[in-house]
């Protein structure tokens, strides 16, 4: 689960599994597969099969696990053009490494969802790649500094500062696409803002690319001799045992509304990567971001209980998360209403006033 490495995998209905330090340990949980190699059958592939000529690269975004990624555009019927984010195999890669390539395709095939990453088609000749809808704004880590309150960042006259109904928002979309993972006995195991997109109207949908950029290897640790792990986003037990659940993906999912409130403050910024550790082993937690709402911190505190089985699920987050938004916009609603009746009744009140003489104007100004 390094940032070369795919982490999203699909698990038997109640299961769990132990870390995925190789590629070989994550492919034995991905339907269908095995520890030698297996032919994949294209006939199970479910999106779009594009030529390879069709496809124009413009520019790389990084590495990703099985090659480079790139923003680019694919012709589809009549000419039109569509942005396309391009995910590569690398040419010299050896027959298995193929196969995962292809059951990568038919698990991504699977995943549809408004809050998941679409993958639009596949081109399985020449050079293999997987083609994905482009998200303009880029990774949330990136756009929440962006538009952040924060004055040392440099921002533009178009970037408008992310309000709290901003933040709820995308807490509810990242929340709608766990949910729907989960409904599918997908365990992500690399849930942070990095690995979030964001759209026009600030849609915000999960991925999956692992891309490797300079500007994240300080997210990724290496404990002994495992693979670099996304420590300050793990649960204890995924940290102790290797152990990575739903309920893993829960605690992550707590470290990342704390990124959403912080305006992306990398978790634990002033701690080494193995102060981390100790603190997770010794129960400390993030302290409340500057002007959360209590209420979401008290979330982030519940999905960052030591015991898993007692983490909110991801339906008990969205659906909680919702309930707060509507309340808050009734409450706003209400509060309008209650400005104008009073305004209304000043009106009032001031013209009765004036229809006595003697009675002193400023006295209205009190009320």
């Amino acid at each position: 689960m390094s940032p070369g490495k795919a982490s999203i995998i699909k698990v038997k209905s109640g299961s769990d599994c132990s870390v995925a330090g190789s590629r070989r340990e994550m492919s034995s949980l991905i339907p269908n597969s095995s520890s030698s190699s297996q032919k994949s059958d294209r006939r199970n592939i479910k999106v779009v099969e594009f030529n390879f000529a069709s496809i124009k690269f413009e520019e790389e975004l990084g590495e990703g696990a099985f090659g480079k990624v790139y923003r680019g555009e694919v012709t589809v019927s009549n000419s039109e053009k569509m942005l396309v984010a391009i995910k590569t195999l690398k040419e010299n890669a050896n027959s298995k490494t193929v196969g995962e390539f292809k059951r990568e395709v038919e698990l991504m095939s699977e995943l549809r969802h408004p809050n998941i990453i679409s993958l639009l088609g596949v081109c399985m000749t020449n050079r293999l790649c997987m083609l994905f809808e482009f998200m303009s704004h880029g990774d949330l880590h990136e756009y929440l500094i962006a538009h952040s309150p924060n004055q040392d960042v440099p921002r533009t006259s178009n970037e408008p500062i992310l309000e709290q109904e901003d933040l709820m928002n995308i807490a509810i979309q990242i929340a709608a696409g766990m949910e729907y993972l989960c409904g599918q006995h997908f365990v992500h195991r690399d849930l942070a803002t990095r690995n979030c997109l964001v759209g026009e109207n600030l849609v915000v949908k999960i991925s999956d690319f692992g891309l490797s950029r300079d500007v994240y290897s300080s997210d990724y640790y290496r404990v002994q001799k495992s693979a670099l792990l996304p420590i300050r986003w793990m649960s204890p037990e995924s940290i102790l045992y290797g152990k990575f659940t739903v309920e893993s993906d829960i605690w992550s999912y707590g470290v990342v509304l704390w990124e959403i409130y912080s305006y992306g403050l990398q978790p634990y910024y002033a701690h080494s990567n193995q102060d981390v550790v100790d603190m997770i082993r010794s129960h400390q937690i993030l302290a409340t971001p500057e002007g959360c709402p209590p209420r979401m911190y008290a979330l982030m505190i519940e999905c960052w209980n030591q015991v898993p089985s007692r983490r909110p699920q991801f339906t008990e987050i969205h659906t909680r998360l919702i309930q707060w938004r509507d309340s808050c916009s009734s409450s706003d609603k209400t509060d309008s209403t209650q400005l104008s009746h009073h305004m209304l009744h000043k009106s009032h009140l001031h013209h009765q006033l004036h229809s006595y003489p003697g009675v002193p104007h400023n006295v209205v100004n009190k009320m």
